[in-house]
């Protein structure tokens, strides 16, 4: 039945999901991170909830709690169970470092749909603490919870020769995972060196290959391809749905068509007609990196083909034959232009 609720959203004119910022702060520095600030106080708890019904009415089904990092915030597992009581389906996404047995009883009592744990490498670096070795006991803490759990990396020059390593970890205990490109800041600029080409489309290539064999890469099969496509130059057709099918909640309330994409628009003030008159191509949509936007756009450009796509026909037979077991190995890290 969920399902079904999300398919009929490619069709209509109601938004999919919006994600809501809970905090802005955070207790690590990864590098690449343009989404935290921890000279900002929390948001109140009535202002979390005010504004999440506030997305409910305007006919969101789905709701991602992030930050920051939202375990920071003192009331979190109220915030998932308010979400849930006014029918959002919920995830959360967490670097992992708080979790504890307590927390992750609560979030799963307060009836938390999915946790995302974002790990980067086995072992720490400079440029990013969210390592496989900081939070592995961690997820013994999640035994008995009935919430789905995902890991999931973002893949960059300080990450490619470690990023199999976390991929194989998780699909060997049953956890679905992916890796996604590393993607600019506002201000179009990439805070960490992004990596050869040649690496980074060897192990996008590996997912796909692991995809099609039945393991459980967390991506759809359009992002894959469009991932494939920012390293082979080859654009994509679709218009940005930021704004209009998926939008994003400040911790001070604004609406924001995406992460990268910023207003000082009060989220109280939008309306349906509000967010219809962003349906439309941006200028800043050529080669972005913002993917639970373009998933949603590539769906809602091409419905048919994005859900034919999804159930993989001829996929297996296109990508059965491909080796998975020798990427090159990772030479000096270049920089490669993956933006126009």
């Amino acid at each position: 039945m969920t399902k079904l609720r999300y398919a009929k959203r490619l069709f209509d004119r109601k938004p999919m999901a919006c994600h809501l910022y809970v905090t802005d702060q955070c207790n690590l520095d990864c590098q690449y991170c343009s989404e935290f600030d921890n000279r900002a106080s929390h948001p109140a708890l009535e202002d979390l909830k005010r504004w999440s019904r506030k997305a409910r009415e305007l006919g969101c089904l789905h709701i991602g709690l992030q930050g920051g990092e939202p375990l920071l915030y003192p009331h979190i597992v109220d915030v998932v169970r308010h979400c849930k009581e006014i029918g959002f389906t919920v995830s959360l996404s967490t670097n992992g470092f708080l979790l504890s047995a307590d927390l992750a009883r609560g979030l799963d009592d307060a009836g938390l749909d999915t946790l995302q744990i974002s790990v980067d490498r086995m072992r720490p670096a400079a440029s990013t603490q969210k390592a496989l070795k900081s939070v592995a006991t961690k997820l013994g803490h999640l035994a008995g919870c009935r919430f789905g759990v995902q890991i999931a990396g973002v893949l960059f020059a300080d990450t490619v020769s470690e990023c199999r390593e976390v991929l194989e970890y998780s699909l060997a205990r049953g956890i679905p995972a992916h890796f996604r490109l590393v993607h600019p800041d506002p201000k179009q600029n990439y805070r960490v060196p992004v990596g050869e080409k040649r690496y980074l489309e060897a192990f996008i290539d590996d997912m796909m290959a692991r995809k099609a064999g039945g393991q459980k890469i967390h991506s759809t099969w359009a992002i894959l391809d469009y991932q494939k496509g920012l390293l082979t130059g080859r654009e994509a057709d679709w218009t940005c749905t930021a704004g209009y099918k998926y939008f994003f909640i400040s911790s001070q309330g604004k609406f924001w068509p995406c992460s990268m994409y910023r207003t000082e628009f009060d989220i109280m003030d939008v309306t349906s007609e509000c967010l219809n008159s962003f349906y439309r191509k941006k200028t800043c949509q050529t080669n972005c990196g913002v993917y639970c936007t373009v998933t949603a756009s590539l769906a809602c450009a091409h419905p048919v083909r994005f859900l034919i796509g999804e159930l993989g026909i001829g996929r297996k037979a296109a990508q059965g034959g491909r080796e998975t077991d020798a990427l090159p190995q990772q030479g000096p890290a270049v920089e490669p232009p993956l933006r126009a």
